[in-house]
């Protein structure tokens, strides 16, 4: 699995994973406001998360927190979100400085992107009204006895920097997103995913995403690990909202010369000053081509291990993350 790993800073500060009390500390912890606090309880002995949530309470100044990350949670065996959401929404009003706020930085040696049991996360976001930048990874396999990724539609006027990891990005989810008044979002990020993971939105459920209305300070948009890229591709190289960006990214997924044509024989792309379209099918010629035509300089390109992709072989593309 690529493109998933734990940041060492997050909005702006330098990633400190909370020792739990059982954990012996050389030195004092940093003032709250420093860092980005994470908070991981699976690897810590039988440390239950909600134990840990409440020595972080009664450890960290709470107040001053800028960045929390919440990291694993479970005990011996994975376990869905929704107690870790409902922790968060009840102490909401002891985090009045939290701009940013990750659910959930766990990489693939701790479990899975789509074995994660994520959980409706609208309340987090109602409960959070002052947050800037919210990034939520994972979603859960789609099968009975499971929770899955959820969201509604949400207003919420403070939020800049919306990002979805996943392999699989339900529909519900996708559209909810469009149908959300966010007047100050400015980065998008979504990872579409594959459908044998959930991820089963359309180029339809993007509409609202792609028509420039829904989000009018938008600067950035990924749609990007997908297995229908060059649909995806199509469909941006028309779409209005593309006039107003400053980078957008088609990565790791299944683009080829179909999608690269599109874009090519699309609107101007020339204004961006940054296309990523890295892990990609495309030959190198239409490469050069995009290349050529929004500089060098500008255009992540960088392929999928094999440097090109035969149109008769069409089950060998593959997204970078699924499961």
């Amino acid at each position: 699995m690529t493109d998933i790993e734990h940041p060492e800073s997050f909005h702006g500060l330098p990633v400190l994973t909370l020792p739990g009390p059982d954990r012996p500390r050389a030195d004092p912890l940093p003032a709250a406001d420093t860092v980005a606090w994470r908070l991981e309880s699976a690897w810590q002995s039988d440390l239950t998360f909600a134990a840990l949530w409440q020595y972080f309470l009664d450890t960290v100044d709470t107040t001053a927190i800028r960045a929390l990350l919440i990291g694993p949670w479970w005990e011996e065996e994975y376990t869905p979100f929704a107690p870790v959401v409902e922790l968060l929404c009840a102490d909401a009003d002891r985090f009045p400085a939290l701009r940013a706020l990750f659910l959930a930085d766990v990489v693939s040696e701790e479990c899975e992107l789509s074995w994660l049991e994520m959980s409706d996360i609208t309340p987090v976001v109602e409960a959070f009204g002052q947050l800037e930048e919210l990034t939520v990874r994972g979603c859960g396999e789609p099968v009975e006895g499971t929770e899955v990724l959820g969201l509604q539609p949400v207003r919420h006027k403070a939020l800049r920097s919306l990002r979805f990891e996943s392999g699989g990005l339900p529909a519900g989810v996708v559209r909810a997103i469009g149908a959300s008044d966010l007047p100050a979002l400015e980065h998008l990020e979504l990872w579409l995913g594959v459908t044998e993971y959930g991820g089963d939105s359309t180029v339809d459920d993007l509409a609202p995403l792609l028509s420039g209305a829904a989000f009018p300070k938008l600067r950035h948009l990924g749609l990007q690990n997908s297995e229908i890229q060059d649909e995806i591709a199509a469909a941006v190289a028309s779409a209005p909202v593309v006039a107003h960006l400053e980078s957008l990214s088609l990565a790791m997924g299944t683009l080829s010369d179909i999608g690269a044509e599109a874009l090519l024989a699309g609107q101007p792309l020339t204004h961006l000053t940054s296309l990523d379209l890295h892990h990609h099918y495309i030959s190198d010629p239409l490469v050069d081509r995009l290349r050529g035509l929004i500089g060098p300089g500008r255009v992540n390109g960088e392929p999928h291990e094999v440097e090109y992709w035969d149109p008769d072989e069409d089950d060998e593309r593959y997204v970078a993350v699924s499961e």
